[in-house]
């Protein structure tokens, strides 16, 4: 429990640097307590996405890893974002990002901020 606790504030920290740093994605809300709940349920879901679909999409995408020498997990980056961005809209969260290059250098963001933050938090496994 701690550790899914620890992956998901890291997950709302990188968010929130590329929603920093990117006008494209957006999070909107009354006053800060709002976004933080809403940046708080956005890692949440992009947590899910990412433990649910990337799995199986990076299987099913497997040659075109050997083919671009990993370089398609960019592009699988931005699609689970766009995917959390879909599902943020369905679940009536005010969360968006604007067009696929905009996910990309997001995606990029996003795991460039986890990967530090995975260093420095605490982690058993």
């Amino acid at each position: 429990m701690k550790n899914f606790i620890i992956k998901t504030l890291a997950n709302a920290a990188a968010l929130a640097v590329a929603i920093w740093l990117l006008k494209d994605i957006t999070l909107t809300g009354e006053n800060t307590g709002r976004k933080t709940i809403t940046l708080i349920l956005v890692a949440l879901l992009f947590g899910l996405v990412n433990f649910v679909v990337k799995p199986v999409v990076k299987l099913l995408s497997l040659p075109l890893f050997i083919l671009t020498l990993g370089l398609i997990t960019l592009v699988i980056n931005a699609l689970m974002l766009l995917l959390t961005s879909w599902l943020a809209d369905k679940a009536d969260l005010s969360f968006q990002v604007e067009g696929f290059g905009t996910a990309v250098v997001g995606g990029l963001i996003i795991s460039v901020v986890s990967w530090i933050m995975h260093l420095v938090l605490p982690d058993k496994d």
